[in-house]
């Protein structure tokens, strides 16, 4: 990449990352100058915001609910997520997911009060849909949420162009590398539109992934959409600050 462009990962476990204080060196060495660092229940909620005080304007806290985590932790996440909802940059992450054996009621019932205080405390949402896509839509267009990104999009089309349509974005990440519905869908996503994420340290092609491999996001999406990585890098970097108001000095 040239010149080091300045790249936000707007989605990362940093909880579950090997070594972080290396990882995020690397990171830094990359060229990236912030990190979302998204929660899926309470503890992880916990550290993604001593993440944010430990690594203050460069580390920026989402607090979540994932459906997975559903089935071990009930109760306490709401009040959790209500005290600490002004110190955090976004709900996430949140959603849905027909693909694990747990109740489509019971996820749509959390992933709806998450979505109406994310509305109330204007806070983007940072959605995961595996299975789900276009009840997650639904969901969000019913409750006239304004701000959401579409993490790791890879559903039909159609849904995508009314995500578009809504004025909601989706995020890239390294499974451009062999997952042809989710280069397809960045391909047809305009660049204004586009943040870029690793979901760190979820294992691609058998290893796990971090910050630093937000390079390789860049250098897909150029090659997808036909435009040099720093014009890639500029204008998610762009989209990113405006929907999560990072404050950053570039």
């Amino acid at each position: 990449m040239m010149d080091k462009p300045a790249l936000i990962d707007s989605h990362a476990h940093l909880d579950e990352v090997s070594n972080l204080s290396k990882a995020l060196e690397r990171a830094r060495n990359i060229g990236i100058v912030a990190i979302i660092a998204v929660g899926s229940d309470i503890e992880s909620n916990r550290r993604s915001l001593d993440f944010a005080e430990a690594y203050k304007d460069y580390v920026f806290s989402a607090l979540g609910m994932h459906p997975w985590e559903l089935e071990y932790q009930r109760n306490g996440w709401e009040e959790f997520i209500l005290k600490h909802i002004g110190e955090s940059v976004a709900l996430g992450e949140v959603g849905l997911d027909y693909s694990i054996p747990l109740e489509k009621e019971l996820q749509l019932q959390v992933f709806s009060r998450l979505a109406e205080i994310a509305k109330r405390y204007d806070k983007p949402l940072i959605i995961h849909a595996r299975a789900a896509w276009r009840d997650a839509l639904e969901v969000v267009k019913g409750l006239e949420v304004k701000k959401a990104v579409f993490h790791w999009y890879s559903g039909p089309m159609k849904v995508l162009k009314e995500i578009l349509e809504l004025g909601f974005s989706i995020s890239a990440t390294p499974a451009l590398e062999y997952s042809q519905g989710h280069r397809r869908a960045v391909k047809h996503t305009p660049l204004d539109r586009l943040l870029l994420e690793t979901d760190s340290p979820v294992r691609y092609r058998g290893v796990e992934s971090e910050p630093a491999d937000l390079e390789k996001v860049v250098s897909a999406v150029a090659k997808i959409k036909g435009l040099s990585p720093l014009a890639v890098a500029s204008s998610t970097t762009e989209n990113a600050i405006r929907l999560l108001r990072l404050k950053l000095r570039l």
